[in-house]
C-alpha cells in the first residue's frame, strides 16, 4: 500500500531502523516513545505496507574477498520490453552483480559488480554481450567518498 507520507512515529521508527536494523524492540520502543507492543504493531504494519523491505548487514568487501568493485554502464542491443526483461533475468543470476538499475541518459542500465579479482570481473564483462548488451563502459571503484546512508524521510506539511 502506498502512502503519501509517514506519520511522525512511523518516521521515527524507520529512522532508527535505518541506522540500526538489529535494535531490539524494547530499545526501539524506548527510542520512539511507544510501548513495545505498539512499536511491534507499527513495525509489522510498516513491513506489510512495503515501507520496510528487509533488514541487512553491511559487510566489508575486503573481509569477504570481493574488494574489486566496478560500476558498469550498459547500452542494450534492443530496447523492447522482452529484451530488457531477458537482460534483467540474466543479470539476476550473476552473483557478482550486486545491484542493477535502469537509468536515463545515453546508457540503459547501471550495474554494481563485486568481484574477487580482475579475472572474475572479466567473466562478467564477457557475459554481457551474450545477454543483450551492445556496449559496456566499466568504472573501477577506487574508494568511498560517502558510504551509503539512510534515506531522507521528508516531513509532510501536516501529520
Amino acid at each position: 500500500m502506498r502512502r503519501a507520507g509517514l506519520e511522525a512515529l512511523d518516521r521515527a521508527i524507520v529512522g532508527v531502523l535505518q541506522e540500526r536494523g538489529d535494535v531490539p524492540n524494547v530499545e526501539l520502543a524506548r527510542a520512539v516513545g511507544l510501548s513495545p507492543a505498539a512499536t511491534l504493531r507499527r513495525v509489522a504494519r510498516l513491513r506489510a505496507d512495503g515501507v520496510i523491505t528487509g533488514v541487512h548487514a553491511r559487510v566489508d568487501p575486503e573481509q569477504v574477498g570481493v574488494a574489486l568493485q566496478a560500476f558498469v554502464l550498459v547500452v542494450l542491443d534492443e530496447h523492447d520490453e522482452e529484451s530488457a526483461a531477458r537482460f534483467a533475468r540474466a543479470v539476476a543470476l550473476m552473483p557478482q552483480v550486486v545491484r542493477a538499475d535502469a537509468v536515463s541518459g545515453a546508457e540503459d542500465v547501471l550495474l554494481h559488480v563485486a568481484a574477487a579479482g580482475t579475472a572474475e570481473l572479466q567473466e562478467v564483462l564477457r557475459a554481457l554481450p551474450r545477454i543483450g548488451a551492445r556496449r559496456a563502459t566499466t568504472l573501477l571503484r577506487l574508494g568511498s567518498v560517502k558510504d551509503p546512508g539512510p534515506l531522507p524521510l521528508p516531513v509532510p506539511l501536516r501529520d
